[in-house]
């Protein structure tokens, strides 16, 4: 019998990646198309959704090349929650003041909305309590404002569809206006099964969205995975390469796809604290140029400062609850291409490359480990050099996009020693941002045993196990590294049918790769360190409070 095999598409920040995947969830194929982002004005990020379905299919022939096509039984698609808007005839309309059509998503880390997501957590709506009290710029109801108060006339008067990102390509690829209760749950303040909560729209000046049940913004909903129409239509099975019919799944966003690709994992015989237990005493950390937190719990679970609880988000049935740190990918390499010693870094790469095959960061690792003693562990290298990593606001557990970066300790010194260093402190700082939400979470009644990481930085091995060492809990790496796609690849196979379920289908698809344990002696020193995080925060708050009096 021919093998059978599903596609898996994940649209990034920067890049579109398309996997061609087996029923039992391995990579035969990868394939990747970078994508552009404008930045018009300060915190303002947008793209092109006409870009981006392009290139989705650029990367799925690519992927699906010398594969017949009757092979190909589902598609499944992830995307960053950034905000598409098209007009009555589904054609872009443009969301900035320059009035360039094909600049029509305002980007998932957009934070042009800040005032109007002040302005609607003072409102205190009581939608407010799924989304750990506070509205955050980078979800879609403050968007929608800032359009309606600043682009009326170029945009908001001319706009008839908003979808999420995950969402307009599952719409591109099966003509289905249904809507993800990943997307609508998480970022639009949809509430199953009672639906859209007509006062809260009202209340923060967006009454015309109520019109025609809703249907600028979605009417219909299902779980994610659900097939949505009659599968691909005419017209998107000729631009991605594939068979009118083959399974749509409804879409996800892409940090809940990496979610789907490792939280589901059979655990048997790798010892770990989890084994046994619901998968409510897990955790999935989807590292990139952000991180999401996400944690499961068959009851749902209010924790402040953190998104959800949210029904039916991720897994079906189950409710989440979603931490995050807006930038830690994207912090990393702020503050190792900003040092002055980056260059002379360069140069020792390159000098090395032809040999090992070394990227800057793993240098840096090598370089940290010269650094040590043979007798100590690198992470005591991090004891005065201290970093508050909200260069970009603080998504959770404080939910304030109000606060900045801190480096404590520099000296005068620019070497790459130093450079090494700050790099060193700022991993640290994410893994204490990380176990700030785990505390958070267990305040309000999750158990979390063990971690799993994917996304790009879950690839670096020092930044895995700072997270080990920093939480005390042990970490599973998946054994495909592009547990994202193959997320997005279980939406195609529920689709077709071949699971019956997502929790099926997790499990059947995701498996562990690697597991790496706290290292029991350097837990005094992150216990002192994380002492040290906590009051980097109450003296920023002090500092603002001070700035503030008149």
């Amino acid at each position: 019998m021919a093998e059978v095999f599903y596609v898996g598409v994940d649209v990034g920040t920067a890049s579109v990646r398309a996997a061609l995947v087996t029923r039992e969830g391995l990579l035969k194929s990868t394939a990747q198309e970078p994508i552009g982002i404008w930045e018009p004005e300060s915190d303002h990020y947008v793209q092109s959704s006409t870009e981006i379905w392009e290139k989705c299919c650029t990367v799925v022939k690519k992927v699906t090349h010398g594969v017949e096509k009757s092979q190909i039984r589902g598609i499944g698609f992830d995307a960053t929650c950034s905000l598409v808007v098209l007009d009555q005839s589904f054609q872009p309309v443009p969301v900035s003041q320059e009035g360039d059509p094909q600049r029509n998503v305002v980007m998932w880390m957009d934070h042009r909305a800040t005032e109007q997501a002040d302005r609607i957590t003072k409102n205190g709506h009581r939608v407010l309590s799924r989304v750990g009290g506070v509205m955050s710029p980078e979800m879609q109801p403050p968007k929608l404002l800032w359009l309606k108060e600043n682009l009326k006339e170029n945009c908001w008067n001319k706009a008839s569809h908003f979808f999420d990102l995950p969402d307009f390509l599952s719409w591109k690829a099966s003509g289905s206006l249904t809507r993800s209760l990943c997307t609508l749950v998480c970022k639009w303040t949809y509430c199953p099964p009672e639906g859209w909560e007509a006062s809260f729209w009202t209340s923060i000046g967006l009454d015309d969205l109520l019109e025609n049940n809703f249907s600028k913004i979605g009417s219909v909903t299902c779980p994610p995975g659900s097939p949505l129409g009659e599968g691909l239509t005419q017209e998107a099975a000729a631009d991605l390469g594939l068979d009118p019919g083959t399974a749509v799944g409804a879409s996800l966003i892409d940090a809940h796809a990496g979610g789907l690709g490792v939280i589901g994992a059979d655990v048997k015989g790798f010892h770990l604290p989890c084994e046994g237990l619901p998968i409510t005493a897990r955790m999935a950390l989807i590292c990139g140029t952000s991180t999401c937190h996400m944690a499961i719990s068959e009851q749902p679970r209010f924790v402040p400062g953190v998104w959800g609880p949210y029904l039916s988000a991720m897994v079906p049935g189950l409710w989440l609850n979603e931490g995050g740190q807006s930038v830690t990918g994207r912090l990393i390499d702020h503050m190792v291409k900003g040092h002055t010693a980056y260059t002379q870094l360069q140069e020792q790469v390159q000098q090395r490359l032809p040999f090992a095959g070394e990227n800057i960061y793993s240098y840096l690792n090598n370089h940290l480990s010269s650094m040590a003693n043979s007798c100590s562990a690198v992470d005591l290298l991090g004891s005065s050099l201290h970093v508050w990593p909200d260069f970009h606001g603080n998504r959770s557990p404080l939910a304030d996009p109000t606060l900045k970066g801190m480096v404590v300790g520099l000296s005068l010194s620019q070497t790459l020693d130093d450079l090494a260093l700050l790099y060193l402190a700022t991993m640290q700082a994410l893994a204490l941002g990380t176990l700030h939400i785990l505390e958070a979470m267990k305040e309000a009644g999750h158990e979390i045993r063990t971690l799993f990481l994917c996304g790009g930085l879950s690839k670096n091995n020092l930044f895995v196990q700072i997270h080990a060492n920093t939480t005390g809990l042990p970490v599973v790496l998946p054994d495909q590294t592009e547990a994202v796609l193959v997320g997005a690849a279980v939406l195609g196979a529920c689709a077709s049918r071949h699971y019956s379920s997502i929790q099926e289908a997790m499990e059947k698809m995701a498996k562990v790769g690697k597991v790496v344990q706290p290292d029991s002696e350097v837990q005094s020193f992150y216990e002192r360190k994380y002492k040290v995080f906590l009051r980097l925060l109450a003296h920023q708050r002090e500092c603002q409070a001070l700035m503030s009096q008149r």
